[in-house]
């Protein structure tokens, strides 16, 4: 049994290593938003270059994420830590020193990978590690320490893309490595790799009979990028290939022994309707998330840094009040707070319709952010819930990651078709006039799709029964994916 206790010397070294980890790959999902201006200028970039900038970190993340986790319970899961840290830095380096538009996409998609390795395991480590009585309070203060670098991440970014240039967004997570990896070598004691029970199978990774499945990982990875693909780059051909490496997908995981996903999961209609109300609000979140910070500085002539700060509300809102909303969850059920929240972050949007020339932050952009924001915080919390409760407390694990790459997935598809469905050409963020027209269309469309996630929720969600589980991470600040869990969550709801 773990011993580790927080009060202790260990217990703090083992903190600021995961929340030092989670964070590299936490900031760049964010902060890479304020800098696409400047990348575009600089490296005489199109827009689909910028949206390839964007996705091809999401790509690689979406598509391993699963997998990572349950590389940990097999080889340690200190060491595919460190490995993640070490390749996300390395990959951050290849980053900040990109000639062009190509190396820079090549070099997020390695990014991609090392997030995928590390994001996951700094959770594993923290529940591998402390005492059960204090591995609750250790898993809310590395959420909660994720969120505060969350809000002062695009901030920061929006200063250095201002200051010393764009670069430094990346070349930031360099001396954070360093930092990490030799805290993480001295003080973290190492778990998995066949000295504890491994919840490899639950997480998906096939792991309990000695295999991974890696044709089920290469296939959806696959899948996924050909649909992005043909979605950025307007290729039929692509996107029919795309669907036909998902049905394959699909074949592989229903017949294999230990399926990266396994489909039985899906026999709950509640968890399946959670994760169709998961695709929806993380969808219209990362076009919202994409588009708004190009908005603010194509169209509203605003910095960097004062784009960053501009949605920093957002963060602010869920790291205060999303563990108050998951205790009014408790109170009366998921349906309401999963129904109204999608609508009120649709509300959000559609404000975002005033934010053109010459915005003003306090009468046009603050009050729309401030709407969103209270939108995610109404919703966030019960969806985790939901999806915890919608399986047995034994695949708890497998059903966060399935929730946490599902968002993931959905923002990575927004990206990629928003601007085919807005038309927006290749050179429409240089172009003010043409940018801001086809904003308005995408947050019309974002708006449409919260509206869809909301009649979703209200059909088919339904109360939680007395005996299910409480989620581990009842801080949130992150607002690119679904906080991830463990199968040890502790509690019950209701």
């Amino acid at each position: 049994m773990p011993d580790v206790r927080i009060a202790s010397a260990q217990g703090k070294w083992i903190l600021l290593t995961t929340v030092l980890g989670s964070s590299m790959a936490l900031l760049d999902s964010t902060v890479v938003n304020v800098a696409l201006p400047r990348i575009g200028e600089d490296l005489d970039a199109n827009l689909s270059a910028l949206q390839w900038t964007v996705n091809a970190y999401m790509l690689a993340l979406a598509g391993l994420i699963l997998l990572g986790g349950s590389l940990g319970d097999r080889y340690g899961r200190r060491r595919i830590f460190v490995i993640g840290v070490i390749w996300f830095a390395v990959a951050s380096l290849l980053c900040g020193l990109a000639p062009n538009a190509e190396i820079l996409i090549a070099a997020r998609a390695l990014q991609g990978v090392g997030g995928a390795l590390l994001t996951p395991g700094s959770l594993a480590l923290i529940q591998a590690s402390f005492h059960p009585d204090d591995r609750g309070r250790a898993v809310g203060l590395w959420s909660g320490f994720g969120g505060v670098g969350a809000a002062v991440g695009p901030f920061l970014g929006g200063w250095l893309v201002d200051g010393p240039g764009w670069r430094w967004v990346f070349l930031l997570n360099v001396p954070l490595a360093l930092l990490c990896v030799p805290v993480a070598l001295r003080h973290v004691p190492e778990s998995g790799g066949g000295t504890s029970r491994s919840s490899g199978a639950e997480s998906g990774g096939g792991t309990k009979h000695g295999r991974f499945d890696v044709l089920g990982a290469a296939l959806g990875a696959l899948a996924l990028a050909l649909v992005t693909y043909a979605l950025i780059e307007s290729d039929w051909i692509s996107a029919a290939l795309g669907v036909a490496l998902g049905v394959a997908f699909v074949y592989v995981e229903k017949r294999r022994r230990d399926p990266m996903m396994p489909l039985g999961i899906f026999a709950s209609r509640q968890f399946t309707a959670v994760n169709l109300v998961t695709l929806c609000v993380y969808a219209a979140l990362g076009g919202f998330f994409f588009l708004a910070a190009l908005q603010l500085q194509v169209v509203s002539g605003y910095s960097a840094l004062a784009a960053g700060t501009a949605l920093l509300p957002t963060t602010l809102l869920m790291l205060l009040f999303s563990a108050r909303s998951g205790e009014l969850a408790d109170r009366i059920g998921p349906r309401i707070p999963l129904t109204v929240g999608p609508l009120v972050c649709a509300a959000g949007l559609l404000l975002m319709l005033r934010v053109g020339p010459d915005a003003s932050y306090a009468a046009d952009v603050l009050p729309a952010v401030l709407v969103f924001g209270a939108g995610l915080v109404t919703l966030v919390a019960p969806l985790t819930a939901t999806v915890l409760a919608s399986v047995d407390v034994t695949r708890a694990g497998l059903a966060s990651g399935i929730n946490n790459a599902a968002a993931r997935a959905a923002g990575l598809i927004a990206v990629a078709a928003l601007p085919l469905l807005t038309g927006m050409g290749e050179d429409a963020y240089r172009s003010p006039d043409a940018f801001d027209d086809s904003f308005g269309r995408a947050m019309l469309l974002c708006a449409g799709v919260m509206a869809v996630g909301s009649a979703v929720a209200f059909a088919t969600v339904r109360r939680l029964p007395p005996d299910c589980r409480r989620p581990e991470c009842l801080t949130h600040g992150s607002i690119t994916a679904p906080p991830l869990e463990g199968e040890r969550a502790k509690g019950r709801i209701g």
